[in-house]
């Protein structure tokens, strides 16, 4: 299923058509999709960013249009050459993309360029120049490695940035090693706090959904607040001279209940809500 399908089928088993999601996955991935639903929706553009996990494998030898299994073979290395790439030149290439690093985006990816997305520019036949970007790949291990002549399969696991692109991963690392290369499997397995092994196996109408309170809380640390300063945030009204309460970032505001009022920063020496939340969303 793509990410709109899960989402059709979710306002189709939740009965509302408030629901969105934290991040597409690409058409052949699996794995991980956080939803938002009612007023919580309102939370997911504070999920987008974190950092995730992926578990993949990277085909070394051929090289495809899309970087993925999806595409069309556009190269395929001499065998010998592939036969002859040791563990340790894959593991000088794995490292030289790990920790800060420019990676200029697949092709075929949803990234827009002059208000059209990528990948539409690409299948049109037109030619895409995407420019490199800044991400951060704070872990890319090897798990398993298998080889057949001509073809070399790494199986690995990927902490990074928002905006990483696991695909360029495999296109960089055959590129450096000079095979090529191309991802054939992917899953996501973490987004911030939440691990796919506490998601939801089906969508049903019983499916557990978590509080926004609780979500927030674990994404942006809290900001306990009185029923008088949820009352006034919830009405517009700033916090005065509570600055000092915020160590850092935009907590979620928590009422004496441990209901989600809203996102709330600091301007100057007062509190204010960025975001609030419907009342009954809170629960």
């Amino acid at each position: 299923m793509t990410s709109h399908d899960v989402v059709a089928r979710a306002r189709r088993a939740l009965a509302t058509r408030k629901i969105g999601h934290a991040g597409t996955l690409d058409p052949m991935a699996t794995g991980l999709l956080v939803l938002g639903v009612g007023g919580a929706t309102r939370l997911l553009t504070y999920l987008v960013g974190l950092d995730k996990t992926y578990v993949a494998t990277i085909r070394l030898g051929v090289t495809t249009d899309s970087d993925d299994a999806d595409g069309v073979e556009t190269a395929r290395a001499d065998p010998a050459r592939v036969d002859a790439v040791t563990d340790a030149q894959v593991a000088d290439g794995i490292r030289a993309l790990t920790g800060r690093i420019s990676q200029v985006p697949s092709t075929v990816s949803a990234i827009k360029v002059g208000g059209r997305r990528a990948y539409d520019l690409a299948r049109a036949g037109e030619q895409v120049e995407l420019r490199a970007r800044e991400v951060t790949v704070s872990r890319f291990e090897v798990l398993a490695v298998r080889r057949s002549t001509g073809i070399l399969d790494l199986d690995v696991v990927v902490d990074c940035s928002s905006g990483t692109y696991i695909r360029a991963l495999a296109r960089d690392l055959g590129a450096g090693l000079g095979v090529g290369g191309h991802l054939t499997a992917l899953r996501r397995t973490r987004i911030g706090p939440f691990e796919v092994s506490d998601a939801a196996a089906e969508i049903v109408p019983e499916m557990p959904l978590r509080a926004g309170a609780e979500v927030a809380g674990s994404v942006l640390g809290i900001l306990a607040v009185s029923a008088d300063e949820a009352r006034d945030l919830r009405h517009g009204k700033r916090l005065v001279g509570a600055a000092a309460r915020i160590a850092a970032g935009t907590p979620a505001a928590l009422d004496p209940d441990g209901r989600l009022v809203g996102i709330v920063g600091v301007r100057g020496d007062d509190v204010k809500s960025i975001m609030n939340m419907p009342e009954e969303a809170g629960e």
